[in-house]
């Protein structure tokens, strides 16, 4: 006997939460085969494929199945497969150059070595001039009081002073 729709359910999960997108893919193309599609089960189970197939960048088989599962018979497998489905078609953002940092590959660098593992055998020697502690310069900064803190101070104080009255009064 082969292995159950649970098995490959919980494995498939597994492999996707793990990152392992391939595997993930595997086992729950083989738990869909060991379903009933129009159940909610099977509808479950073909949503999380759907999400594998996206993580592993099957973006055609992703919308694809998640256009049959909007027609899914279960209310539940619908709306999430709606929902989903929205994010996939959604269109790609371009980023401007300027919001990107190029990471520089250091790898064919002459003396490639880690600087960390020379660094790590020196002695450490306490830095003799410390860098001074830089203020902000006030003569910039708007300084001037606006008197917000006297405002509410005396708006407290005439609250204090109703509510005292009101309570001698009742």
């Amino acid at each position: 006997m082969g292995p159950s729709f649970e098995e490959r359910f919980q494995a498939g999960k597994e492999a996707f939460e793990g990152g392992r997108y391939r595997l993930s893919v595997e086992a729950l193309e083989e738990a869909v085969q060991l379903t009933n599609l129009g159940s909610r089960q099977g509808g479950e189970a073909q949503l999380w494929l759907v999400l594998a197939y996206q993580a592993s960048g099957r973006l055609k088989e992703a919308r694809t199945l998640c256009r049959k599962l909007v027609r899914h018979p279960h209310p539940d497998c619908r709306k999430n497969s709606k929902n989903v489905l929205y994010i996939l078609e959604a269109p790609r953002l371009t980023r401007p150059k300027e919001w990107l940092t190029e990471i520089p590959d250091l790898t064919q660098t002459e003396n490639s070595r880690p600087a960390y593992a020379a660094a790590a055998k020196s002695p450490r020697r306490p830095k003799e001039n410390p860098s001074p502690i830089l203020f902000e310069d006030l003569s910039r900064m708007n300084t001037r009081d606006n008197g917000f803190v006297a405002a509410a101070l005396a708006l407290g104080a005439a609250l204090l002073l109703i509510l005292g009255i009101w309570a001698r009064v009742g």
